[in-house]
C-alpha cells in the first residue's frame, strides 16, 4: 500500500479520493452501499453462465481480492473474503438457476441496481457517476470503496492513522475543481 503521493495503481488515497469526490451525498452513498456488491455478484454470475472458459468468475473474483489486499492488508482481506463469498454464491446460483433463468436474474438485477446508482447520482449527488470519467477505476474500486465507507462509519477504521483526513482534503480539492469547472461552463 502506498501512503499518499503518486503511487499509481496502489495509491489508496488517490483511488479513494477519486471515488469519494463523486459520492458526498449521504443518500447516494447509502444507495451505493446497498447496490454495488449485488452488481459485483451478478457480474460473476454472468461470467459463470457465459464465460469462454470454465473458471472465469473465480479468476475475476481472485483478481479483485488480490488487488484489494495489495491496497490494505486488513480491509483488503475482508474485501477478498467478500469477493470469495460472491463467487461462491454466484456459482451456487448458476448451478441452481441454469442459463435461461440465470441470465434473466442477471439482467433484472443489473438493470435495477444500475438504475438505482444513476438515480443516486442524478437526483441526490447531482453529478455524473465516476465511471464516466474513469471506467476501469470506478468498476475496480466501487466494491472496495463501499466496504471502506462502511468500516469507517461503523468502526472508525482507517488503513493507517490520518488516512481519512488526507483523503478528505483530496476530495475537497477535487470537488472544488469540479464546481469551478461547472461554474465556468455555466457563465
Amino acid at each position: 500500500m502506498v501512503r499518499g503521493g503518486d503511487g499509481g495503481l496502489l495509491d489508496l488515497e488517490r483511488h479513494f479520493a477519486f471515488y469519494g469526490a463523486y459520492h458526498s451525498n449521504p443518500v447516494n452513498v447509502f444507495i451505493h452501499a446497498l447496490f454495488v456488491w449485488p452488481i459485483f455478484l451478478t457480474a460473476l454470475l454472468l461470467l459463470h453462465l457465459t464465460a469462454p472458459f470454465l473458471h472465469s468468475a473465480a479468476v475475476g473474483a481472485a483478481i479483485y481480492g488480490a488487488f484489494y489486499i495489495s491496497l490494505d492488508r486488513r480491509s483488503g482481506t475482508l474485501a477478498a473474503v467478500l469477493c470469495l463469498l460472491c463467487w461462491a454464491a454466484s456459482d451456487a446460483l448458476a448451478a441452481r438457476l441454469g442459463f435461461s433463468i440465470g441470465c434473466k436474474v442477471v439482467l433484472v438485477a443489473q438493470l435495477f441496481c444500475w438504475t438505482m446508482q444513476f438515480i443516486g447520482h442524478g437526483v441526490f449527488e447531482k453529478r455524473a457517476p465516476a465511471l464516466l470519467d474513469n471506467l476501469i477505476q470506478a468498476f475496480l474500486m466501487g466494491p472496495y470503496f463501499v466496504l471502506l465507507e462502511i468500516l469507517h462509519k461503523f468502526s472508525g477504521y482507517e488503513p493507517y492513522p490520518g488516512f481519512h483526513a488526507n483523503v478528505q482534503k483530496l476530495i475537497d480539492t477535487n470537488r472544488k475543481e469540479w464546481e469551478d469547472k461547472k461554474a465556468k461552463k455555466m457563465s
